[in-house]
């Protein structure tokens, strides 16, 4: 069988990964089940469990293979979901949300290694930012879909949004097995943590400004995932609508992921006319642009700034991963882009369990809350932009 079945695959693959039914209510359900304060530990628990499997699961991709790794991903959120139906404790949520993270840490880094290493084994590397961002598309449409639906599924029942997504790692797991191992150098010496490769690819400078921007880029990315849901109940909670807080953060949601797949469809025109270094600093800046507007207002009106959210990874998640991926051995693939994902988990983690500290034991997360949390988030990311500015002046970021 060829490989080639694993590039028309991919995007599929991706698609399941990313039925994410519970992923505009997650908060809302478990404020509702515990309380707001323990929401955000769920949270930051669901890193922890990406964090402990992060280079571990990278370790057994670039040894074991990708096809199996990606297998025990499917399988690993597919128990995460039935956990998540039948629990009605913290200690249950707790353990679903742990096996959330290792289903996220085994598709780190395989998934879009698999990607790459096909189109190498079929001499078309030169593809690998189209292909990067096609799959890209697919996995907004699927966030898209399953944002809206997810939303009015839990006024039927709570819990149903996790069933539904349980169903879509089913999927993920039939078409996994469908998959084609590619073909990789290995080294038969030294284990894989302490090859050349990796070793290099840790003081690379153009790694190294990647890997700085990524970890960043990742907190901020979901600094409007962790706070968007308590955003959105109270500022329909000011206007008497807060039984639609669901149907309205799936909507949202729903919205967001489409404004995201339509930004995709410039991301490429755009990266060419500006070059790299400038996307990429623009979608960090407008990612602390966003956490600087719900900071500032509590108003619905600012409801209209998180259909955003997305268009910031749009314009660089593809071509970070497009510039790495030749910079990396095939020994080490996996590992350095779990590595990378880790330190950026493990850092938003430690944030939240900092941000917990600040909210109110009450039911519900004030906009007191969410302004003081989001400041210090914005203080840093100015700094971090700046100095990211300053160094991006002196490395080769377009070439080798």
């Amino acid at each position: 069988m060829s490989v080639a079945r694993n590039i028309t695959l991919y995007p599929w693959i991706k698609f399941c990964q990313n039925l994410i039914f519970w992923q505009a209510v997650w908060f809302l359900f478990f404020q509702t089940e515990l309380s707001a304060a323990d929401a955000i530990v769920l949270y930051a628990i669901y890193d922890i469990g990406t964090t402990v499997l992060e280079v571990p699961s990278g370790y057994l991709s670039d040894r074991l293979g990708r096809r199996i790794t990606l297998l025990v991903s499917a399988l690993s959120g597919l128990i995460a979901c039935l956990l998540l139906v039948t629990g009605d404790s913290f200690a249950a949520f707790a353990v679903a949300q742990l096996f959330f993270g290792a289903s996220a840490a085994f598709a780190s880094g395989t998934d879009t290694a698999l990607l790459y290493e096909s189109l190498v084994a079929q001499g078309r590397a030169a593809e690998v930012e189209a292909q990067e961002l096609r799959a890209w598309r697919f996995t907004f449409t699927a966030l898209a879909l399953s944002a809206v639906t997810g939303g009015v599924m839990s006024l039927w029942w709570p819990a149903l949004p996790f069933l539904a997504a349980g169903l879509a790692f089913l999927a993920m797991f039939a078409l996994c097995l469908r998959l084609v191992e590619p073909s990789r150098r290995l080294p038969t010496g030294p284990e894989v943590l302490r090859s050349a490769s990796l070793r290099a690819a840790l003081v690379h400078p153009v790694l190294i400004w990647l890997f700085v921007l990524s970890v960043l880029m990742y907190g901020y990315s979901h600094l409007p995932f962790v706070f968007g849901q308590p955003f959105i109940l109270e500022a329909l909670d000011s206007a008497g609508l807060a039984a639609e807080a669901p149907v309205v953060s799936g909507a949202v949601s729903s919205v967001m992921m489409l404004v995201s797949v339509a930004a995709s469809l410039i991301a490429l025109r755009l990266r060419r006319r500006i070059g790299l270094a400038a996307i990429l600093l623009l979608a960090f800046a407008m990612q602390i642009g966003l956490a600087a507007v719900l900071a500032a207002t509590g108003s619905a009106i600012a409801i209209a700034f998180l259909l955003l959210r997305m268009v910031p990874d749009s314009l660089s998640r593809p071509f970070i991963l497009a510039r790495i991926q030749p910079l990396l051995g095939d020994a080490t693939r996996a590992t350095y882009l779990s590595l990378k994902s880790l330190v950026g988990r493990l850092l938003f983690a430690g944030s939240l369990f900092l941000a917990s500290g600040l909210a109110d034991d009450a039911d519900t997360m004030s906009h007191t809350d969410i302004r003081q949390i989001l400041v210090a988030y914005v203080a840093v990311g100015l700094v971090a932009l700046l100095a990211l500015g300053i160094a991006a002046r002196r490395l080769p970021l377009e070439g080798r």
